[in-house]
């Protein structure tokens, strides 16, 4: 038994119903007493953004065996968007207090959240005004799940006692270290990250030619402070290299308030 507030819980993800992050997530907090849904795609679908399946039937399927017994879980031929829309709106009976989506094996730092199939999710429940929370383990080789589902229950823990004022999306990365290395927890801007985008062409057995995409980080740009923001707020980026967990509060409206202003103020460069 615990002390925890248990609450309803939708969980998905993008790297699937079977994999690992997802699996500790859900019963860590099953375990903990909240009532626990997870409706994730039936493979992986990182990278695919807040993408749709409209041309095509959405088929979920109950899983059973693989979580903790007081969790339950469907397996869904969509995309993480779709399994958030379905859930909501076709197999939960009642409307979740959160949605959480990871953890997912790889940060989702700086630029990466305009791709993530894990953040997009995380945003499908923001835009249905539930407060939503992105977890992801800064590592792709790294196994270190618990420490970053621990997180969530304290976070959990930590919202029955001060619950958000309004429904917001928290992106969280946590480093790849054991709890005792964690050098703390910050708020943080996101950050922006150049890659190399490579493209290797490679001949199929029938003599075609395809292209397999292998891009890799090179730098961190640097970006001036936004006026809006506190002095002194490091990004994301910058932070999980010093093994802070991050928290990045995000939102789908994409206006860029800088540009407005410029634009107002000259409205030749528009054409008046």
């Amino acid at each position: 038994m615990t002390n925890d507030r248990p609450f309803n819980l939708l969980i998905s993800n993008d790297d699937g119903i079977f994999a690992t992050g997802v699996r500790t997530l859900a019963d860590t907090l099953a375990k903990a007493g909240h009532h626990v849904t997870v409706v994730c795609p039936d493979r992986e679908r990182s990278a695919t953004g807040h993408g749709l399946t409209l041309h095509q039937p959405i088929r979920a399927n109950r899983v059973d065996s693989i979580f903790h017994p007081n969790v339950t879980a469907w397996s869904c031929s969509g995309t993480p968007s779709d399994c958030v829309k379905l859930a909501l709106h076709a197999l939960l009976e009642v409307r979740p207090d959160f949605v959480l989506s990871g953890i997912n094996h790889g940060s989702n730092l700086g630029t990466d959240v305009l791709y993530s199939g894990t953040v997009s999710a995380a945003m499908e429940g923001v835009i249905e005004g539930i407060p939503s929370v992105a977890l992801s383990l800064a590592s792709f080789k790294s196994s270190e799940f618990p420490t970053a589902a621990q997180f969530a229950r304290t976070l959990l823990a930590n919202f029955a006692q001060n619950p958000l004022k309004e429904a917001t999306l928290l992106n969280i990365n946590v480093p790849p270290v054991t709890p005792d290395a964690i050098a703390g927890v910050t708020i943080a801007r996101q950050g922006l990250r150049r890659y190399i985008e490579q493209f290797e062409k490679r001949i199929d057995p029938r003599g075609k030619s395809y292209y397999w995409l292998a891009g890799e980080v090179i730098e961190d740009i640097e970006q001036s402070d936004r006026l809006h923001l506190p002095d002194g707020i490091p990004t994301d980026v910058r932070a999980i290299q010093e093994n802070y967990i991050t928290i990045t509060p995000l939102q789908y409206n994409l206006t860029d308030v800088r540009s407005v202003d410029q634009l107002l103020n000259n409205p030749s460069l528009y054409g008046l």
